[in-house]
């Protein structure tokens, strides 16, 4: 009896979702076929039957991982808006914080992918590269600046030094925990006071 067409989509999504858990713990490149249809419950013959290749795997996952983000960025904003609080300020605060740190497996797709992303195939490359640049004109709505140009400067400046304060502070989580405090905290204070010398972000 053959699949159905429901049944096709399901598995397909169990293997992304595999896929993603898998990739974002231990790097794409890490990650064989063996592994991840194992984690998935299907044999790799099961897998060609939805995937031509690791490479289109990837890249549906990295999709798929751009999605997320964004709706998790747009829903933080709006939320932010709906209590009148400032939304750069919250976001900074959650991007910046314990709990995002220890989230890899369901954190900010940039950050998680940033070591891989190079090495991947173009279409993934792509993928991400459209993915960062929208999350940098969300960012730019909601600081202040004369011109969309000079947001948008910000936004770049501002969410690279988070990413870059996350990324150090994963890096020695576990051999220096204390290091990893420290990066994570002055990182989020020197970004809080970022927004603050440019003024308070719109609301």
């Amino acid at each position: 009896m053959g699949v159905s067409k429901q049944q096709a989509i399901e598995n397909k999504k169990a293997i992304t979702d595999a896929a993603e858990r898998l990739f974002r713990e231990k790097g794409v490149s890490a990650v064989g076929l063996a592994e991840l249809t194992k984690a998935a419950g299907f044999t790799q013959g099961g897998f060609y039957n939805h995937f031509k290749s690791k490479d289109a795997l990837v890249a549906a996952v990295m999709e798929k991982a751009m999605e997320g983000g964004a709706a998790a960025l747009l829903g933080g904003l709006e939320a932010s808006r709906a209590q009148a609080a400032e939304p750069m300020k919250e976001y900074i605060d959650y991007y910046l914080s314990p709990g995002h740190l220890a989230d890899i497996e369901a954190g900010c797709p940039l950050t998680a992918f940033a070591g891989d992303v190079r090495r991947l195939g173009e279409e993934a490359r792509q993928r991400y590269a459209r993915g960062l640049d929208w999350n940098f004109d969300q960012l730019a709505g909601v600081i202040d600046g004369n011109s969309a140009q000079e947001k948008r400067r910000k936004a770049i400046a501002l969410f690279s030094q988070m990413v870059g304060s996350l990324l150090l502070s994963r890096a020695v989580a576990e051999a220096d925990p204390a290091l990893a405090e420290e990066i994570l905290r002055d990182g989020r204070l020197q970004s809080l006071q970022a927004v603050d010398d440019d003024g308070a972000p719109e609301r």
